[in-house]
């Protein structure tokens, strides 16, 4: 990697981890003015709080997540790519008998007295 790929890598990382920043700082500001104006309404304010903190989890796990694939995959094609194994053998099939049919015959029923 050359070094204007490293600072724009670097660049990446602090604009994407900056916007996720802000992103969860105007989740909970805008919970926290919800909050305060209902003024005690307690089933809202459960409900709001629950979305500010599934929208807040949501968006930092999106960003985590998707940081490390892509730290996996660049380090992955840095080293050469995965390392590949050699093809195992397919397994022997037993041939059908010369002669048969691939469709099996159906049994005889067996007598009843």
């Amino acid at each position: 990697m050359s070094g204007t790929e490293i600072e724009l890598e670097k660049d990446k990382a602090k604009f994407g981890l900056l916007a996720v920043i802000v992103s969860n700082v105007a989740i909970v500001a805008v919970a926290v003015v919800g909050v305060w104006r209902l003024k005690g309404d307690t089933s809202v304010i459960v409900g709001i709080l629950t979305a500010a903190f599934t929208a807040v989890s949501s968006m930092t796990t999106a960003y985590l997540g998707i940081k490390a694939v892509s730290n996996t995959a660049r380090s992955m094609t840095l080293a050469g790519g995965p390392v590949q194994q050699p093809p195992s053998p397919a397994p022997s099939v037993p041939a059908a008998p010369a002669g048969t049919d691939a469709v099996p015959t159906p049994a005889t029923p067996a007598p009843t007295s």
